[in-house]
């Protein structure tokens, strides 16, 4: 059997580059409806250790499978363009003909967009079942942004709807072909020879391409009528309300975040709310100089794409335990200042020390800090006993600019 194709009929590489699509796409659209079903079971509460490992497992054999996709469509493009296309077989059946170059327009282009837009997603966001390959888990060009992760996520799933109805598409006009029309066109992309009758040559490309390129445009403008491409993170509604906070010191700008280790993976996120009421003399050299009562609300973290499973209950718990606090007094030590005090989490209190660097410039301050924690000092995570998801050790990091109130 000859490995080109001909006028007639599909050679044996256009076959083998078919049925190995047709068999990983088969593969990839179950794995990620069973993937998102217990992503959402993981959002809804507590599940072992061996459940979140199981559904990164299959989120990852998805993704992977997706990159393989990838390439075997740019592969399969590539060689269908330097080869023959075999003529229709009912060319004479104008509409119908129309309908099946279409279809199989947006499959060619489907194979490539949906594989491409789940892997910038998967680049852009932080916090992800690895893609198992040695290249790295970035693309170049491609930034660490949740507003470009939610893009690109949104036209993933918008676009394998395209796919998905394509493929439906696909397999019941070869069905028809093959049970009402009893031609040849499902045989002569078997493997094997087949006998053919003279077939057309002409291929109409223009309007076929034109219509796959406006299905694809109505299906975008629709999800993003649904909002599908807009960022979910941000201060969300399970953010508690903080007071404002009257101190010594006013804060003025700063930031409070967070570092995990997940998957092997880092992932930062940062607190969009919260007070801290600070009293401090600059003047005092030894001993405490001050004190700092810091109220944080939990639900204003964004952490990348791991944001809703932290506010649930086996992570922060937000909705029982909607704010953090941290109260210490400030003392002097041999390179700078230290908060030494309580953190409570989740009903949890821990003793902890923080030391930072301050720089005071007349009624201006700036301080920088950072301190690790064990989040299993504070019940969050207890769901995964060991570290292979996630990791014990936090980052806390915390730097802030604040000015001297002013004295009445």
């Amino acid at each position: 059997m000859a490995l080109s194709n001909t006028t007639d009929r599909y050679g044996t590489v256009s076959k083998t580059f078919h049925w190995l699509t047709a068999l990983l796409i088969l593969t990839l659209i179950p794995l990620g409806l069973i993937a998102n079903d217990m992503a959402h079971t993981l959002k809804a509460g507590a599940q072992p250790d061996a459940f979140v490992a199981r559904t990164v497992w299959l989120f990852s054999l998805h993704k992977t499978l997706g990159v393989a996709v990838f390439f075997v469509a740019l592969a399969r493009i590539a060689w269908a363009l330097a080869q023959p296309k075999p003529g229709l077989l009912h060319p004479d059946r104008k509409v119908e003909s129309l309908a099946a170059e279409t279809v199989h327009w947006l499959l060619y282009g489907s194979l490539v967009v949906v594989p491409l837009s789940g892997w910038i997603h998967h680049a852009a966001a932080s916090g992800f079942a690895p893609i198992w390959w040695p290249l790295g888990q970035n693309l170049p060009l491609v930034p660490k942004s949740e507003a470009v992760a939610a893009a690109f996520g949104g036209a993933h799933w918008v676009l394998t709807k395209v796919l998905g109805l394509s493929l439906l598409l696909h397999i019941a006009g070869a069905l028809k072909h093959h049970v009402i029309d009893k031609d040849a066109t499902l045989r002569r992309m078997w493997f094997g020879h087949v006998a053919v009758p003279p077939v057309s040559t002409t291929h109409k490309h223009r309007l076929p391409i034109l219509a796959a390129l406006c299905l694809w445009a109505v299906a975008l403008l629709a999800g993003n009528a649904l909002g599908v491409f807009a960022p979910k993170g941000g201060l969300t509604s399970e953010a508690a309300a903080l007071e404002e906070v009257q101190s010594d010191w006013q804060v003025e700008d700063g930031t409070l975040s967070i570092t995990v280790t997940q998957l092997g993976s880092e992932v930062t996120g940062q607190f969009a709310d919260w007070t801290a009421a600070i009293r401090f003399d600059e003047t005092q050299e030894q001993g405490t100089v001050g004190a700092v009562e810091v109220t944080v609300a939990i639900g204003s973290l964004t952490l990348g794409s791991v944001t809703d499973q932290a506010m649930g209950p086996d992570f922060f718990d937000t909705t029982t335990h909607p704010t953090a606090t941290f109260t210490a007094d400030i003392v002097t030590i041999t390179d700078g200042y230290s908060a030494n005090g309580t953190l409570t989490i989740k009903g949890q209190s821990v003793p902890i020390t923080l030391p930072f660097g301050l720089s005071v410039d007349g009624d201006t301050a700036s301080m920088t800090g950072m301190l690790m924690l064990d989040r299993r000092s504070f019940g969050i995570g207890d769901n995964m006993a060991d570290e292979s998801s996630l990791k014990f050790a936090v980052r806390v990091d915390v730097a802030l600019a604040a000015t001297r109130a002013a004295t009445e």
